[in-house]
């Protein structure tokens, strides 16, 4: 039965969500993948939201959290609050990994990297994907496990690491696919990225894992994101399938590069927002730049 238009359900608002990591200063290119997230939802009349991805301690600085702040509100951007830090959230990430192991798909990893080549090295040659060579799976099978679990400095599994032919096992072949923007639903191969690290010893949880149980917690619709890391929607989809998540829509878009072709990086600090900023480039400059460069804006006139 079809209920008549006043009737029907009012179509969910636009969520998007801009995550950088707090590891350096934003660049021209975060300056792009933020610009297009924030116009995206809010020329749909959406909620845009900023996510601070700062699991790795190692990594991430109060500073930096403090700078993309800086960085952001000087391009003239508003968002949600509170903001979503990560770190704070671990609890999320716990009880997500427990259902995963509930289902059996995970297994415990106790190699180095080191070990990991060596294994690739002596098998003379392993399948390669997005983020390099696939785990070769030594510690897939009990008798691996045993081994490392009989040495006594061995107190606690280094990772564990899903178990991708038991998790597809599980999911209908039907599901695994995403509906790109302005593309259409797209087939998912996570076999491109094996038995993948599902939470690290000394962090507690991933990327994989905490990217999707964010968007899901914060009601994101649209994961809005660089081209390059289309790669992991299909372990994603995985993993949203596993854990009985709602699924966004994606859109990947192009990268900001410079006049060599090359993508920014934060260890270049000649294009970092605060370095812009302090050579005297206004935002409408930065604004500017990016909407004259990409048809995405040009398209959808999108304005300062």
């Amino acid at each position: 039965m079809t209920l008549p238009s006043s009737l029907a359900p009012a179509p969910a608002p636009v969520v998007t969500r801009f995550a950088p990591s707090p590891t350096g200063r934003l660049h021209l290119g975060h300056a792009y993948s933020a610009l297009f997230a924030y116009h995206f939802a809010k020329d749909r009349g959406g909620r845009f939201i900023l996510r601070i991805e700062d699991i790795d301690p190692s990594r991430c600085k109060a500073e930096y959290i403090d700078g993309i702040y800086e960085d952001l509100s000087w391009l003239g951007l508003d968002w949600d609050t509170p903001v979503r830090l990560q770190s704070q959230h671990h609890a999320d990430y716990r009880a997500a990994l427990q259902k995963l192991q509930d289902c059996g798909v995970l297994y415990s990893c106790f190699c180095t990297r080191k070990e990991i080549q060596d294994e690739i090295s002596r098998a003379g040659y392993a399948p390669h994907g997005p983020e390099g060579a696939l785990y070769p799976g030594t510690c897939r099978s009990l008798r691996g496990r045993e081994a490392q679990t009989e040495s006594p400095e061995q107190t606690a599994p280094f990772a564990l690491r899903l178990d991708l032919a038991k998790a597809l096992a599980m999911i209908p072949a039907s599901h695994l696919f995403w509906q790109e923007w302005e593309e259409g639903a797209v087939p998912a191969q996570p076999d491109l990225l094996g038995d993948i690290v599902v939470a690290r010893k000394d962090i507690g949880t991933s990327y994989h894992l905490s990217v999707v149980v964010d968007d899901a917690l914060q009601g994101v619709t649209h994961v809005t994101r660089g081209v390059d890391l289309r790669y992991a929607t299909p372990i994603q989809r995985v993993l949203q399938e596993l854990l009985g998540l709602p699924v966004p829509q994606y859109v990947h878009h192009p990268l900001l590069t410079d006049e060599r072709g090359q993508r920014f990086a934060k260890r270049d600090r000649s294009v970092t927002l605060q370095e812009l900023r302090k050579s005297g480039l206004r935002p409408e400059d930065i604004r500017s730049k990016i909407r004259n460069e990409y048809s995405f804006f040009r398209q959808n006139n999108i304005q300062d």
